[in-house]
């Protein structure tokens, strides 16, 4: 039998909180809930909400990911993780008291990543609850920075981004933020994504990535597709995001043993991307050559994932003059046991038959 559950929601309005509660039928997403107190209370400029200390952001993202053709008033805007200075090498290093049964690499039936404090996955790694919220995050509020010292603070800063290299990343004391647009508000971290940042991630993620062998960030490189091999793309994804199995390489292909290198225990909590795509009628691009004329047509597509969802969308894009000469896509996951990024190129090059 259905139950329903009770959540209280603050409201501050006219600069005064007052305090809502929301009704979750069993099973509901949660974007229902707060769509019928909009219909009372009148819609909202912003929804910021705050988890509990333990909160698994993978849990809880997909929830309020709600597809465009479902014309919800609701978006998901982005993840924010607040980081204690003064406690968060502790925590990373925190094997718990909780761990998964030895070989497995699972946690104990019935125990979620949200319940668990930490647990132990097959090389010996310990996945803390600040592996969780740091992995999931698009933006990094690193508080209480006025407690330690410019070296240790040095030392966070890069473990944080050896996690997490696809985060802004803001550093903060008495939570004393320098705006909230832009920072907390209106980040479009789910809508857009940085080609920038994508690139930043080759030489920030592989210098720093052996900080913490735990949880990391790797990226691959797609070359300019057809149209037809989107579909490839979406395959590789759903047998990395939904079957947890990285697609391996025939024998036959490599030129030595070492290259075929399986990733068995591996878990991605993120992925973002941009790739570039021929022939697609119905969002193309020109771009210009040296003589300013219009040489060729060219879509953009943009991946989005949390966990096991994710979607590719066509976005509107502007190609500069070193893009559109490369027409270089790529792809950046954030997860664990993730190990080299050779491996996985290997993997997606041998799908989409790149020789």
């Amino acid at each position: 039998m259905a139950a329903d559950i009770e959540k209280a929601l603050t409201i501050n309005q006219d600069g005064q909180q007052v305090q809502e509660w929301l009704e979750l039928a069993n099973g509901d997403s949660g974007v229902n809930a707060i769509e019928s107190l909009m219909e009372r209370r009148g819609a909202f400029d912003y929804i910021l909400l705050e988890t509990t200390g333990l909160a698994d952001p993978g849990n809880i993202a997909p929830i309020f990911w709600v597809d465009d053709g479902l014309g919800s008033s609701i978006y998901l805007d982005g993840i924010v993780t607040v980081v204690d200075a003064k406690n968060i090498m502790k925590n990373l290093d925190d094997r718990g008291a909780i761990s998964a049964n030895e070989g497995t690499g699972q946690l104990p039936v019935g125990l979620s990543p949200t319940d668990a404090k930490s647990f132990k996955a097959d090389d010996g790694s310990c996945v803390t609850t600040a592996h969780l919220q740091i992995s999931h995050a698009d933006v990094i509020i690193v508080n209480k920075a006025d407690l330690v010292s410019e070296s240790v603070l040095r030392e966070i800063q890069e473990r944080v981004r050896s996690i997490n290299s696809l985060a802004k990343i803001h550093t903060t004391h008495h939570s004393r933020i320098p705006r909230l647009e832009e920072v907390l508000l209106d980040i479009h971290a789910y809508d857009q994504v940085d080609r920038r940042t994508l690139d930043d991630v080759a030489t920030k993620g592989r210098s720093v990535s052996k900080l913490d062998p735990t949880i990391s960030t790797i990226k691959v490189v797609l070359p300019r597709l057809q149209h037809s091999q989107l579909e490839q793309v979406d395959a590789w994804l759903r047998s990395v995001l939904w079957e947890t199995r990285l697609p391996p390489v025939p024998f036959t292909t490599l030129s030595s043993p070492e290259d075929g290198q399986l990733v068995n225990d591996f878990e991605i909590h993120r992925v973002k991307g941009l790739i570039y795509v021929d022939n697609d009628a119905t969002s193309s691009r020109m771009y210009g050559s040296a003589d300013g004329s219009k040489t060729d047509t060219l879509s953009v597509k943009m991946i989005q994932g949390v966990r096991d969802v994710f979607e590719m969308t066509t976005v509107p894009h502007v190609l500069d003059h070193d893009e559109g000469s490369t027409r270089q896509g790529k792809m950046v996951l954030i997860g664990r046991g993730l190990s080299d990024a050779a491996v996985w190129q290997r993997s997606l090059d041998n799908f989409l038959l790149v020789r």
